[in-house]
């Protein structure tokens, strides 16, 4: 079975409340199960989640790793004095790459309407703010398929890893965070859109000036002053910030709680934000 016909049982009648109401709960059940299946009986999406950032470890930051660890000192990299710049690119590598994960899930969803799959949900009585969230919730889990893989690059290439698994725990939910939030943008852009293309064009267009001026990839500190106040309120930082406190220091502060609360407010603002846009122009086609 393709993943454009992949199908999971949504509950109708035996969902029913006594006045007729179908739970919205069990449709959301039902439709994340399916986002799952589609993800995971797709090989190539899988080996390009999995590939794209460690290319991005292996090229990006190996082409500037034998930059002199006295020239990339705590002032700069703001981690401890003798961080090698693969170690500084770590956490910024998993951060950007949950940004670009919405791309594919606003694909998926043009996917389901050329296809018929959102006519045959919309005019069931799940309502279309379920549907959305299911996306969304969707493609930040695809996200996550990429840590494993990319902890084990590190690993290879020498990158020292700390922090306790609370504090992991944190920083991993930091990740969900930002890739449910920028999920949720993208599917709102293109809620109402069917041509395969534009999810491709305004991904490019939001993501490389938020990926370069996030302090993911190179420390804020070297900007100009314009891209430092893009920087200061760009959720991937605060991400990446988040991460190197656990990675290269620790340690999780009252700082790391506050960027993780910064995360929370936005992945909350995009899915409501979000979610009035689909209710309105999520249509069947």
């Amino acid at each position: 079975m393709s993943p454009a016909t992949a199908t999971v049982t949504l509950p109708s009648t035996a969902a029913r409340s006594a006045d007729g109401h179908v739970g919205q709960l069990s449709q959301f059940s039902g439709l994340y199960a399916r986002e799952l299946l589609k993800t995971f009986r797709n090989p190539l999406v899988i080996l390009f989640t999995l590939v794209q950032p460690f290319m991005w470890l292996a090229f990006f930051g190996g082409s500037l790793s034998q930059i002199p660890t006295d020239q990339l000192d705590s002032t700069v990299l703001h981690a401890p004095a003798g961080t090698s710049y693969l170690a500084f690119l770590l956490p910024g590598v998993l951060s950007t790459g949950m940004l670009a994960i919405g791309m594919f899930g606003a694909m998926s969803t043009i996917q389901d309407k050329r296809f018929g799959f959102m006519k045959r949900i919309l005019i069931t009585p799940t309502s279309k703010a379920t549907v959305y969230l299911t996306k969304a919730l969707g493609s930040a889990t695809r996200g996550l398929v990429q840590i494993p893989v990319m902890i084990t690059a590190a690993l290879a290439f020498g990158v020292p890893l700390r922090g306790s698994p609370l504090e992991w725990g944190a920083w991993i939910l930091g990740l969900v965070l930002l890739g449910f939030g920028f999920s949720a943008l993208f599917l709102a852009i293109t809620a109402s859109s069917t041509d395969w293309q534009t999810p491709g064009v305004i991904s490019n267009f939001i993501t490389m000036p938020l990926m370069f001026a996030s302090g993911a990839m190179f420390p804020s500190s070297i900007y100009p002053t314009w891209m430092r106040y893009i920087a200061d309120v760009n959720p991937v930082g605060f991400s990446a910030t988040l991460a190197r406190s656990v990675l290269t220091y620790g340690q999780f502060t009252s700082g790391d709680l506050a960027d993780l609360g910064y995360l929370a407010v936005f992945a909350a603002l995009m899915a409501g934000i979000g979610t009035l846009l689909a209710s309105k122009y999520l249509k069947v086609e």
